[in-house]
């Protein structure tokens, strides 16, 4: 029975892990038309944040989600509000890790606004971003499940086999292989590259740790920390982009196609977050980064095949080693459980 229990699910995390890829690839696709469209990042931005906010009030109501806990204000300031600002510092150190090296190919980041003279193709959502530039910004991305490996041992003692550390590098190498075929480096780019790694890689432990400590329903979650980070990323807006749209600013087509596909890209922004933290929810924060890292390289390839972008034989290797890191990485956390592991 247990067994059964089991299988189920793992099937069930299967499943959201696809349709998170889907919804992401499919969002790849549509933020560049967006973007091409009407190139104001921090706009798109403040769309997607909205989506998030407004959709999920109705969206959970009519799904029967659980009404939000009722957070002590001692915890919601030294939590919430803190984790919400992460994502807000993770945006910052994307923005100049982009503006000190290009980007690359189709791939999801953490949410970034831009000097729109310095990039074009820049999609934010729960963690978007497009061009097709090589770079080492990607690369940088991949290391992700490896900081959440040593972030765990470092803050709460958790320390993984040999054999999962050897399958995290395998994935780091493998995505930053499908991603870039040259690197440009840059100290500081490289540096604030790093340090948005390691947000997230903080924001999925602590979003667990939420989810552990107040039982709180992961969507609601989402829904709470999407307010707060609207909340914060406001003001930026208003800096940016405001004054342009009041002077008329409009996408290159007329708003009418334009803002269907501000729509459309909102909609998928929410739908990936949806996904992104129910599979958060059901999984370890690092098997989360394993699936989250694996998806970039599924975006990669959705980008190869939607877009018809060039497919050197090194990113083709480059997704074939991350995919048998994810096999290894399994393999290592059954070996290490003695029963079937839950799949990232």
């Amino acid at each position: 029975m247990a067994l059964d229990t089991s299988r189920r699910e793992a099937l069930v995390v299967v499943a959201l892990c696809l349709a998170w890829y889907a919804v992401s690839s499919a969002s790849n696709v549509v933020g560049k038309l967006v973007l091409t469209d009407f190139p104001f990042p921090v706009t798109v931005t403040m769309v997607q944040l909205l989506s998030i906010v407004l959709l999920s009030a109705p969206a959970f109501a009519a799904f029967g989600v659980r009404r939000q806990t009722d957070f002590p204000r001692r915890y919601y300031w030294r939590t919430l509000v803190p984790l919400a600002f992460a994502k807000f510092l993770t945006t910052i150190c994307s923005q100049v890790s982009i503006w000190k090296v290009p980007i690359s190919y189709a791939h999801t980041v953490s949410p970034l606004t831009e000097l729109r003279v310095k990039f074009k193709y820049l999609c934010i959502g729960t963690l978007i971003i497009i061009n097709i530039e090589t770079n080492c910004t990607v690369a940088v991305k991949a290391t992700t499940p490896l900081w959440t490996a040593g972030l765990a041992w470092v803050l709460f003692g958790e320390r993984q086999s040999r054999g999962v550390q050897l399958s995290l590098v395998v994935i780091a190498l493998g995505v930053g292989v499908a991603s870039a075929t040259e690197l440009q480096f840059d100290a500081l780019g490289l540096g604030a590259a790093l340090a948005a790694a390691a947000l997230l890689s903080l924001q999925h432990l602590y979003s667990k740790r939420v989810m552990r400590d107040t039982g709180v329903h992961h969507l609601r979650l989402l829904q709470e920390l999407g307010r707060l980070a609207l909340a914060l990323f406001a003001p930026l807006w208003l800096a940016c982009d405001a004054a342009a749209l009041a002077a008329g600013a409009a996408p290159a087509t007329g708003w009418a196609r334009g803002a269907a596909l501000l729509a459309a890209d909102g909609a998928l922004a929410w739908l990936q977050a949806v996904a992104a933290f129910s599979v958060l929810s059901r999984v370890s924060p690092l098997a989360y980064a394993v699936a989250s890292a694996a998806k970039r390289a599924a975006v990669v390839l959705a980008s190869l095949l939607a877009l018809r972008n060039p497919a050197p034989p090194l990113n083709l290797a480059g997704m074939a080693l991350a995919a048998c890191g994810v096999l290894a990485y399994n393999r290592a956390k059954l070996r290490a459980r003695g029963q079937p592991a839950l799949p990232v």
